[in-house]
């Protein structure tokens, strides 16, 4: 329980260093992705069970191509908001 407590807060620690458009994408992409290969999941039993495997790629990665592009675009703003209400621009965030 100790290793996947620590494998945790090491996970978050790398994400909370990488610069907000990245994270903001990397996020999107994952969570968009998961869900779409849920709903993958539970079309493709429906429809045909043999090949549902099939339908968890079929809808999960363009769900998660879709999720990133809409983090990056979510995460652009977020740098932009941050960077006029503090009222300095950094070049890496």
């Amino acid at each position: 329980m100790e290793r996947l407590r620590d494998r945790t807060a090491s996970t978050w620690r790398a994400l909370a260093e990488l610069p907000v458009v990245r994270r903001y994408a990397l996020l999107g992409g994952v969570v968009a992705g998961v869900l779409g290969g849920v709903a993958g999941l539970i079309i493709g039993l429906r429809v045909y069970p043999p090949t549902a495997w099939f339908a968890i790629i079929e809808v999960g990665l363009p769900a998660a191509v879709v999720g990133a592009l809409l983090g990056l675009l979510l995460g652009a703003v977020a740098r932009e908001t941050s960077r006029r209400r503090v009222g300095y621009s950094s070049p890496e965030r």
